[in-house]
């Protein structure tokens, strides 16, 4: 029985892939990596550092440190956030659908606390979640499952009463790990949609979700 709801944020709850592509791209060039798409796919919903570490095994450089590089992007992703983000449609409508029928609602991102807590402010979202929890406190980020498996805990829920919104394949796969229901929410335009099957349910947009949905999971 499902009695908690836990967010992913990045492309879920904002749309902000956009704005680690644009932040990586412009980092990693200056340092005279090349990026591209299948690259970002392959990132998405992983942890920043553990992004840069690949990165570096691919094509060391120099002039900065990888901590340098990590809080570059960092910074350039706070910067776009409060400058240009705006919730994806339908978040509005079903947190307070989740919130008017008393379920408890996480947050659980891959993103830094200081990232999370910028879009929050941001949404002015931030009144909806009784747990907001960042993989940057974790050993292992996303496809582990460790981040929900905490942030279930935080919520005081089991793993297995928990369902997940997810916009990402690592972060499907760390749901799922964590023995939760998952319902994916893929970029349209990502090459790898086939491999979503593995959700319990998969939409379009968070638009399409009505919490009579909950029943069929």
């Amino acid at each position: 029985m499902i009695k908690a709801v836990i967010f992913d944020m990045d492309g879920l709850l904002i749309n902000s892939e956009p704005f680690w592509q644009e932040s990586e791209t412009k980092v990693f060039n200056s340092l005279g990596i090349k990026t591209n798409k299948a690259m970002f796919e392959k990132f998405m919903g992983k942890r920043i550092d553990e992004v840069v570490d690949v990165m570096w095994e691919m094509q060391q450089w120099n002039g900065k440190s990888k901590e340098q590089v990590v809080i570059e992007i960092v910074d350039n992703v706070i910067e776009l956030v409060r400058e240009k983000g705006e919730a994806i449609p339908g978040v509005l409508d079903t947190l307070n659908s989740f919130q008017k029928s008393s379920y408890k609602i996480g947050l659980a991102s891959s993103s830094k606390l200081r990232i999370i807590e910028a879009v929050l402010d941001k949404l002015a979202i931030k009144s909806y979640f009784e747990v907001v929890h960042s993989a940057e406190f974790e050993e292992y980020g996303k496809p582990h499952p460790q981040t929900f498996i905490s942030a279930a805990k935080m919520l005081n829920v089991k793993p297995n009463d928990c369902l997940v919104f997810e916009d990402s394949l690592n972060g499907v796969i760390s749901a799922l790990a964590a023995n939760m229901k998952c319902i994916a929410i893929p970029e349209q335009e990502a090459t790898n949609l086939d491999k979503f099957i593995i959700a319990d349910k998969t939409l379009n947009s968070l638009e399409e979700f009505s919490i009579t949905d909950l029943q069929y999971l």
